[in-house]
């Protein structure tokens, strides 16, 4: 904010290190901020400095979003039985809608501070965007990996802003011009366009409303599975498939709940001989299409949005870190405004440390000197509830202790968490309860949870949280500070399970499916990585 210069830094290490721990995690996404810049409608007013997390919108400071998406899965028309084309009349109408819908947003909504207020009406900035992109594609029997889908992106994105240009200068006549008009881009003497909003398009992740309003494929992302499991009550699970093609497995003829089910196990149907060739050039998957046309159908919608498109650049587990930087440095030269890239399990790192007797053995002949006895439960116990604020929501884990105030048993509550995240959760709290009792060292306990990672850190009182372990950990350092350091009551070196020294780390692949990055902390179900965010198709909780 002071303008002050702190550090020069080489631009090639920066670079390359950006490229090496994107290839390592997916992260850090990179915005190209001097091209906003140079995008920016009204630079008197300031200049950009960042975006919200998803990356589609960069705002000037206390300017708010103010977004919507045209579903284009259902601006179609029929010519002909199974034959389709875009419905150009059906898209302007629902264009000019949106536009005058979002624009009137503005002026009816409560806004949380003067500052946000003034500076949002000042601009008037709305983002209108599409989603059901890839499910238009298959209706119309395009690739979405083709040079004809990139060309038509561009046509449509094209159409869109045009349209939204129309009403906004329409909404300008009748209502007046954004306040800050004078002195912006658009103020010219000859040629200006008088509008009433200083932006008019964005291309924001739609995880959520793609469900609601669907089923259709979400924002400009390709389908991330033909076939899948959505989690029901009970433990049990159902097959959910892409509409269109159970429309078209019927009608083609090569319908069966058994082949469902099988590509529901692989996600894709590229490798099913028995499914046409002209079905699976059609149905492709996120996973199925290389890098470099997740990025030129970016740039194609790029071209005509005013602000920037929120998508992720998918690459299989074995890409080089040569191929992220290829990507990083074409969505450069293709005129996109950043770009997001995901690994196939590049976030996995579930590394098991199992000592052995002997490297014969396997997990099961692992043997104990002795059993551990844990103490047991008094009548009355008595203890405290700390509430910890993490990614998934406020954690409240409560610590007892018995009449000689040794720590006894923990317990936590997650407000909304249901599925494996709850599961997850109690059986914490029965281990870390067993250790309680059984006179573990509290460090011992601590050392075990901390620093445990999820897709949904958090930030508590100026410390970061990992995830639900790691705040567990962090409650347990701070409410059992003296037990750390204190000897344990039990006769520990004598009750101790002695294993080898000679450890090894073993590591499990416990996600066959690449595209999976967590679970989801509102139903269990699997969380996956799309439009710069993480997802659950299950039920619709998404988080960037």
């Amino acid at each position: 904010r002071a303008n002050k210069v702190v550090q020069r830094l080489a631009t090639r290490e920066v670079f390359d290190l950006i490229i090496r721990q994107a290839h390592k995690n997916g992260e850090p996404g990179i915005i190209f901020i001097d091209r906003m810049n140079d995008f920016n409608p009204t630079p008197k007013l300031g200049r950009y400095e960042s975006t919200n997390p998803c990356g589609e919108q960069v705002l000037l400071p206390y300017e708010s979003c103010d977004l919507g998406s045209v579903n284009l899965s259902r601006m179609y028309k029929e010519t002909a039985p199974h034959r389709y084309e875009i419905d150009w009349e059906k898209l302007k109408e629902v264009t000019h809608s949106a536009v005058h819908f979002l624009d009137n947003l503005i002026d009816v909504n409560k806004f949380p501070l003067p500052a946000i207020e003034k500076a949002t009406k000042l601009t008037r900035k709305i983002g209108l965007g599409v989603m059901g992109w890839a499910s238009l594609l298959i209706r119309l029997g395009i690739p979405y990996n083709s040079d004809e889908a990139v060309a038509l992106a561009e046509k449509v994105m094209s159409f869109i802003l045009n349209e939204a240009a129309k009403k906004s200068q329409e909404l300008g006549g009748s209502k007046g011009l954004f306040p800050s008009f004078k002195g912006s881009t658009y103020d010219k003497k000859e040629g200006g366009v008088r509008l009433r909003n200083a932006t008019l398009t964005t291309i924001a992740p739609t995880g959520t409303i793609s469900i609601i309003a669907g089923p259709c494929s979400s924002g400009i992302e390709p389908l991330f599975a033909i076939s899948y499991y959505r989690n029901v009550m009970d433990n049990d699970k159902l097959t959910e498939v892409e509409p269109l093609f159970e429309e078209a497995a019927h009608r083609r003829g090569f319908y069966s709940r058994e082949l469902m089910e099988g590509i529901a196990e692989k996600g894709s149907i590229q490798h099913f001989p028995n499914i046409p060739e002209d079905v699976r050039r059609i149905f492709v998957t996120a996973h199925d299409i290389q890098p470099e046309w997740h990025v030129r159908m970016q740039a194609a919608f790029q071209k005509y949005t005013h602000n920037a498109v929120s998508k992720t650049i998918n690459f299989p587990h074995e890409a080089t870190i040569e191929e992220v930087r290829h990507a990083y440095t074409l969505a450069y030269e293709l005129g996109c405004k950043g770009i997001t890239i995901y690994r196939d399990r590049s976030r996995e790192e579930q590394v098991l440390n199992i000592a052995r007797n002997d490297p014969k053995n396997d997990l099961r002949t692992v043997e104990y000197q002795q059993e551990i006895a844990p103490r047991p439960r008094p009548e009355v116990i008595n203890g405290t509830t700390t509430k910890v604020a993490t990614g998934c929501g406020n954690l409240y884990v409560t610590i007892n202790r018995d009449e000689e105030g040794r720590p006894f048993e923990l317990f936590t509550q997650m407000g909304k968490a249901g599925g494996c995240a709850a599961s997850q959760l109690e059986a914490i709290g029965r281990l870390v309860s067993l250790a309680f009792r059984s006179g573990i060292e509290v460090k011992s306990i601590i050392e075990q949870l901390r620093n445990i990672r999820c897709p949904s850190p958090s930030w508590e009182k100026g410390q970061r949280i990992f995830s639900c372990a790691d705040a567990i950990a962090r409650v347990v350092e701070k409410r059992l500070a003296s037990d750390i350091v204190a000897p344990v009551s039990v006769e520990a070196e004598s009750v101790a399970m002695k294993h080898s020294h000679n450890d090894e780390a073993v590591v499990i692949d416990f996600n066959p499916h690449g595209e999976i990055v967590g679970v989801c902390p509102d139903c269990g179900g699997a969380l996956r990585h799309e439009e710069g965010c993480v997802k659950c198709q299950a039920c619709g909780f998404s988080k960037c």
